[in-house]
Parts: C-alpha cells; sequence; structure tokens
C-alpha cells in the first residue's frame, strides 16, 4: 500500500512539473504530458482507494490521511472532468500542486493501527462521503477560478500586459467557468447533505442532532443556495462571484478541518491520526 501511494505522489509531483513547464513557456505538447502524467496519477489513486476499500470492507476515510487522500482524489477528478468538458488546463498549475502537497502531508502522517467502528459500514456513508467531497472539489476549482479572476481584471486595468495577461483565459471565459464549478459542486453538496441525514436516522433514530458538522454543512450549504440564487436570479457574476466564491471555499476549508479539529461531535473520527 505504501508503494502504491508513493507512486501516486510521484506521479503528481512529475504532473505539477510539467503543468508549471506550460505555464511557463506555453507549448501546448508539455500541456499533453502533463494531463497524461495526471490521469496516470488518478488512476493509481484509485486503484489505491479501491484496494483499501476492499482490504478494509467500506470506503477508506477513518483518519486523516484517508481522509486527506480521498479530498486530493476527488479534487482530481473533478478539474480532470472539467478540462475534458471546459479545457481549462491552465488551472493544473494550481491543482496539481496542492494535490501534491496535501498527498505528501498525508503519507508523512503516522500509519498506526485505529479502532474502526461500525459506522463506516454502510452504502449511505460512502455516497455521502464521495458526493461531499467531489462537492468541496468543485468549491476548491471556482476558488482556484476566483483567484484568477481577480489576477486577471487586475491586469487588465493596469493597461500592461504582464506575465497572465497572456495566459489566463478571457475575464467572460472565467467567469463562466466559476460558475459551472458552482452549478457542480451545489448539487454534489445537497445530495451529501441528504444521504448525512438518511444514514444518521438509520443508526441514530434522528435525521438532525445539531452536530458542530451538521450546522457548518448548513450553513455552507445556505450560502451556495445563496450564490446560486443571485447568479440565476440577480445576475451575480464577474468580480462579486469571484469574491464570494473564495469566501465560500473558506468555509467549505473550516467545515472540513476546522470543525473537527476545534469542536467536538461525531465526525472527529475522520481527522484521528
Amino acid at each position: 500500500m505504501n508503494i502504491l501511494f508513493a507512486l501516486v505522489l510521484f506521479l503528481y509531483a512529475l504532473s505539477t512539473i510539467w503543468y508549471l513547464s506550460f505555464v511557463a513557456f506555453q507549448k501546448r505538447y508539455l500541456s499533453h504530458i502533463a494531463g497524461g502524467q495526471l490521469w496516470a496519477g488518478f488512476c493509481c489513486h484509485t486503484l489505491l482507494i479501491l484496494v483499501t476499500y476492499f482490504q478494509i470492507g467500506h470506503i477508506p476515510a477513518y483518519n486523516l490521511q484517508y481522509s486527506l487522500s480521498l479530498t486530493i482524489w476527488a479534487l482530481v477528478a473533478v478539474y480532470l472532468f472539467f478540462q475534458f468538458s471546459l479545457n481549462i488546463r491552465m488551472l493544473g498549475s494550481l491543482v496539481t500542486p496542492i494535490s501534491t502537497l496535501v498527498m505528501a502531508i498525508a503519507f508523512c502522517l503516522p500509519k498506526n493501527d485505529i479502532v474502526i467502528g461500525k459506522q463506516f459500514e454502510s452504502l449511505w456513508v460512502t455516497v455521502h462521503v464521495v458526493t461531499s467531497l467531489l462537492g468541496n472539489g468543485a468549491f476548491a476549482l471556482a476558488f482556484c477560478v476566483g483567484l484568477f479572476y481577480l489576477i486577471q481584471e487586475k491586469t487588465i486595468k493596469a493597461k500592461r500586459r504582464g506575465f497572465f495577461y497572456a495566459r489566463l483565459p478571457a475575464l467572460e471565459r472565467l467567469d463562466q467557468m466559476g460558475y459551472a464549478c458552482i452549478a457542480l459542486g451545489f448539487p454534489m453538496l445537497t445530495i451529501g447533505i441528504m444521504t448525512g441525514c438518511i444514514y444518521a436516522q438509520i443508526r441514530w433514530g434522528h435525521y438532525w442532532s445539531w452536530d458542530p458538522k451538521e450546522v457548518w454543512s448548513a450553513m455552507t450549504w445556505m450560502f451556495y443556495a445563496a450564490i446560486f440564487h443571485g447568479r440565476m436570479a440577480l445576475g451575480w457574476r464577474g468580480r462579486r462571484l469571484a469574491y464570494l466564491a473564495i469566501i465560500g471555499f473558506c468555509l467549505v476549508l473550516f467545515t472540513f478541518l476546522g470543525v473537527n479539529f476545534l469542536l467536538k461531535g461525531h465526525h472527529g473520527a475522520f481527522t484521528n491520526f
């Protein structure tokens, strides 16, 4: 398992080098090599998760190492989907370094045996975790697009063609990308919360217990629901959408990690060492 984990980390690191080379030199063949390396890393990562799943009998999300690994898998999966459908290769220069860094942290975490409770042995948990993480991955991409939008907007307003001007898409294109990421992430988060509620009813006899993770997840859902409504009904776009995507992802990060470390609740198992 450690060898497969190390292989995933190595392939993501190679992909990072190629994506950064593509950004620097703007040679299309470099982006193809980078994409191929990332696909190879993602396939190995998927194999790692499947092997672990069949070894332990349920989704591998019972400690911080596996939770971080699953999170990166979801991020890369969403990025590859959008790279194929929207051709947003430039985002690879952010996605791959983040993936490499987080996987390196996960790889270095202690590998002590942990007592696994029966709370993970349910298909509802698998759907809940996977859809929630896919939603988080989409919101992470929206965050990256938001950063690119603000950089490109600042470059245009300065009326000088710097390093980023020729490398980033037009503002309208970035705005569409950011909204597309949120449009995917919102229903994924919705499914994640709904399946979590169903599982809570099955296991504890109630859909909602005001657990800190539940409360912050609901706040995150309402925040993105407001963004979704604002886009559809009020025409929110451009800089406003970029700032909201950045703020929203900060909320996602706190809900995913901050709540587990700082507040007590039954989701703390996901961040045990």
